[in-house]
């Protein structure tokens, strides 16, 4: 018996996805390679801003629970260390259990939900020990209650390091300074002015040439950068640090997208390569929909408004839910996704979504 939808990755998009659909009668089963489902939502122990639909004033893992109790409440299958390795034409889906080997599901839709990697940047001493990205940073933290360094360094002023540089003062660490290469910080202010409060300084334009030290690091050797992002001679600065920690971007974790026979776009405002679909999250491929930072590198918010579009998407294909019904929640999903893409940057990953709608209709 097919399944009605099996979704690849059990982290905010795809936990939303499945409660959506699930909620409309939906038999729906989740795969994820890690030992527990919710993703990054529990890595973030920052309290989430904006309105109360989208949890304005609940920190990220709370929500994360919260999702994860929705979804044992209706009863939804995951199938957990598990990781899926090939989408066939015919919707089967392959995977390999950490225990019992390889197997298959057959599927009636399916949703890719397998979220985004992290960037990294290569300088001299980038493979030495205390090198790590934000996200192998929070998890020692968050996880396995392990604090990374004692002093440390951030490369990158987005919203990630940010809020990395924050839970790692909050965690114990002294946390030197945050440096990012473009002349102005990139992530929102409300993130910023929390480590400037704690007296964190942000140093912009400003590039990471070295790690020091032998085995591990001991420190790093910064330096200023011109408008070009070249190395402005005589301005290298050595600081003391046991802990460099990458927070350069992520890219959409695309490789069953590709695998999928689905057409890509490269987006940069998204990430990289993104998988072109419609408005209901409907890719080139019939029936596999995505959903979250595979579809372009969003925030939390948007990944499980994606995910609740597509669920509903799905439901009103399967017959669950009245076209008038399913329309009119779409619609509404659809106004809350423009308005997380409020602002410069979200304005132009609004745009880039729109390319990718007019790509599909092609």
């Amino acid at each position: 018996m097919n399944n009605e939808l099996v979704i690849i990755g059990a982290g905010p998009s795809g936990l939303s996805a499945a409660i959506e659909a699930s909620r409309y009668g939906v038999k729906v089963l989740v795969i994820d390679e890690n030992d527990r489902p919710g993703g990054q939502l529990f890595l973030q122990t920052h309290k989430f801003f904006g309105s109360r639909h989208h949890s304005a004033g609940v920190r990220g893992f709370q929500i994360g629970y919260n999702l994860l109790k929705e979804a044992e409440d209706q009863g939804i299958e995951l199938l957990l260390g598990t990781t899926v390795w090939g989408i066939f034409p015919d919707l089967k889906v392959a995977f390999s259990r950490n225990t019992n080997g390889n197997d298959s599901v057959d599927a009636k839709n399916i949703l890719i939900a397998t979220g985004a990697l992290e960037k990294a940047i290569f300088f001299k001493g980038w493979t030495k020990p205390g090198v790590m990205g934000a996200g192998a940073a929070q998890n020692m933290m968050h996880v396995y209650w392990v604090l990374p360094g004692e002093k440390a360094l951030i490369v990158g002023a987005g919203n990630v390091g940010l809020i990395v540089a924050y839970q790692l003062a909050q965690a114990g660490a002294d946390v030197i300074g945050v440096i990012e290469m473009l002349p102005r910080v990139q992530g929102y202010q409300v993130h910023a002015g929390k480590i400037r409060r704690l007296g964190i300084p942000i140093l912009t334009s400003s590039t990471i040439q070295e790690a020091l030290g032998d085995p591990a690091v001991e420190g790093a050797r910064i330096v200023r950068v011109d408008e070009q992002g070249k190395p402005v001679q005589g301005s290298e600065l050595e600081v003391a640090c046991d802990l460099i920690c990458l927070a350069v971007g992520l890219k959409p974790f695309d490789e069953l997208c590709w695998s999928s026979g689905i057409d890509m776009k490269y987006m940069e405002s998204l990430g990289g390569y993104v998988p072109i679909h419609n408005e209901s999250m409907e890719t080139t491929k019939p029936s596999v929909y995505v959903a979250g930072d595979v579809a372009g590198v969003e925030e939390a918010n948007t990944a499980m408004e994606e995910g609740r579009l597509a669920g509903i998407a799905i439901a009103q294909k399967l017959e669950k839910l009245p076209d008038k019904e399913a329309d009119q929640l779409k619609t509404e999903i659809r106004q809350r996704l423009e308005h997380l893409r409020l602002g410069t940057f979200g304005e132009e990953r609004a745009k880039a979504k729109e390319m990718l709608v007019k790509l599909n209709s092609k």
